[in-house]
């Protein structure tokens, strides 16, 4: 009798629970008119702002209510928050400025200086808001569009913690917005969203290897195994790692510490193994799990360094440490991060170098490490590391892109390609350098955040001066549109969608492929000052105007560091 009228209780409670959602909550198939009537009929805020003020928003409150709603009716099951900003947060709790313009917001230089007054509360609001959601397996995803900063700096654990997106812009009514939400729900040839939720990655390793830990939009499942070392990298000290929100370009960086037991030692000619286990619920609602499991050959150090220089991934490693730098400055200075960049680079070339000592002529590097010097050149530069020119909600923006992205589109914003364009044969790729920019030639690069068709001088004179609009001059109209339809290739694919930009050497815009490029060409190198025939400068490239160091020098300094006897 007792266990009838308590599951008689149960079933009123989930009756009741039920009726009380149905009043707020409908599929979209039923409510789908009176959505649509209410989306048309939004109008801007009409309470009137006062001369010197910013609006008052309360985003960390609407927030905070989208997180307690979801996590109450529908608790550990897949769903998205959407948050739109339009603004900083003014005022309650996770407020980011005040409503003074004459206050400014938060900028990098502030936040060395530690005089971010509203940056910390923010902070703390915002983890605890991302770490209920992630608690639950729920995404929240934040599309931001302003001409200012609008905290993403201090909101970027939101996404970071439930694997959302970030999307930056200047308006909601822009082509670049509109076509980038849409992505956000292709589908699959079945009819498919192509997105998935409440995922789960567990690692486990043979005795030789430990996890120490991960980098990726992910938060820890706290799940202690034989396979976790003690020592952390990134999110540490556990073998599961829960992803409210993934997609098919998603990838997580994984770090391994070998551990060598004394009274065990590594087995020369065995095989160490390491198992990912990935669960996850389809959008169709199907759960599904993923096992892979790899092996590979144990080598000893010391005398088959050539083997373990034959497995090396330069491109791989190269978006690894990217990510590993990455987390290193969310808390570290950003010179600590690059000295430590530097060290790790001269112990590589140390190791895996030929050479002879206290010789940097005598520097040789195997093809499968020869590009990966180059690769930590362009990372420092990088508005990864370098925050000059850059906002902090930028930065974190710029981050939160590459540990999400596959190798291919984070070796992209690493080190940007470039394809030429000219009459003297089809496009090809060509070198990151200012030797590539010349007077007869278009360049179309690819940043990843943004595609640049850069003409050169002569080009743009004859661009501006309309020849490619006479029926004589086809060839040259066909080199204009070359690129174009390129670009266009490159943009009905990528996510978010990147900026376009078309430009004119000499021009202002020029200044997006100007400041990607190696300058081994400068206003300070005497060879561009007239000292050299003018025969001897055909072809040279354009001078940039920077006092960086070029990639020539830079290789220089790495060899005599790497031969140094005293190094």
């Amino acid at each position: 009798m007792c266990q009838f009228i308590l599951h008689y209780l149960c079933y009123v409670g989930v009756l009741r629970w039920f009726l009380l959602c149905s009043r707020f909550l409908q599929p979209v198939s039923k409510c789908d008119m009176s959505l649509t009537d209410l989306l048309e009929e939004l109008q801007r805020d009409p309470w009137p702002v006062a001369q010197g003020k910013r609006p008052l928003r309360s985003t960390g409150v609407a927030l905070s209510i989208a997180v307690g709603l979801l996590e109450c009716t529908y608790p550990t099951t897949g769903a998205r928050i959407m948050l739109f900003v339009g603004g900083p947060c003014t005022q309650g709790p996770g407020a980011v400025v005040g409503d003074e313009l004459k206050s400014t917001i938060r900028s990098h230089h502030d936040i060395e200086k530690d005089n971010a007054k509203y940056m910390k509360k923010a902070n703390k609001i915002y983890e605890n808001l991302a770490a209920r959601a992630a608690a639950n397996g729920h995404i929240i995803d934040i599309y931001s569009c302003a001409l200012d900063q609008t905290g993403l700096h201090e909101m970027k654990y939101c996404p970071n913690f439930t694997g959302g997106h970030i999307v930056m812009g200047d308006s909601f009514n822009s082509s670049l917005f509109k076509q980038t939400f849409q992505r956000v729900f292709t589908k699959d040839p079945k009819g498919e969203f192509k997105m998935a939720f409440e995922a789960s990655l567990e690692v486990k390793t043979s005795r030789e290897l430990k996890v120490s830990g991960a980098i990726g939009s992910c938060v820890s499942l706290h799940s202690r195994s034989n396979s976790v070392s003690d020592t952390e990298v990134g999110i540490g000290g556990t073998s599961q790692w829960k992803f409210c929100g993934i997609n098919p370009g998603n990838t997580v960086g994984i770090f391994f510490e070998i551990v060598n037991q004394h009274n065990a030692p590594i087995p020369q000619g065995g095989r160490g193994c390491i198992q990912f286990i990935t669960q996850y619920q389809h959008s169709s609602g199907q759960r599904k799990i993923r096992v892979t499991t790899i092996a590979r050959n144990w080598a000893d150090a010391s005398s088959n360094i050539h083997h373990i220089a034959a497995g090396f991934d330069q491109e791989a490693a190269a978006v690894l440490m990217a990510r590993l730098a990455c987390f290193r400055a969310e808390g570290d200075d950003g010179a600590d991060v690059l000295r430590w960049l530097d060290r790790t680079l001269i112990r590589l070339c140390q190791k895996f170098g030929e050479f002879n000592k206290d010789d940097p002529a005598s520097f040789r590097f195997s093809e499968n490490f020869s590009l990966y010097p180059q690769f930590m050149f362009h990372l420092r530069r990088s508005q990864f590391l370098q925050v000059f020119n850059n906002s902090p909600d930028e930065t974190s923006y710029y981050r939160h892109m590459l540990v999400k992205e596959d190798l291919t589109n984070s070796l992209i914003m690493i080190q940007p390609i470039v394809y030429a364009y000219s009459f003297s044969g089809p496009p090809e790729p060509v070198l990151l350098d200012t030797s590539s920019i010349q007077p007869d030639r278009i360049l179309l690069m690819d940043t990843f955040f943004h595609i640049v068709i850069f003409h050169g001088e002569t080009i743009a004179q004859w661009r501006k001066a309309g020849y490619q609009k006479s029926p004589e001059h086809e060839n040259f109209r066909q080199l204009l549109q070359a690129p174009i339809d390129d670009a266009q290739e490159i943009l009905q694919t990528r996510f978010p969608m990147p900026r376009y930009i078309d430009c004119d050497q000499g021009g202002s815009q020029a200044r997006f492929l100007l400041s990607k490029v190696n300058p081994s060409i400068t206003h300070n190198n005497m060879y561009n000052w007239g000292q050299a025939p003018a025969s001897a400068m055909e072809g040279a490239g354009a001078p940039v105007l920077t006092d960086d160091v070029s990639l020539q020098v830079f290789m220089d300094h790495l060899k005599k560091l790497a031969v140094s006897s005293s190094s």
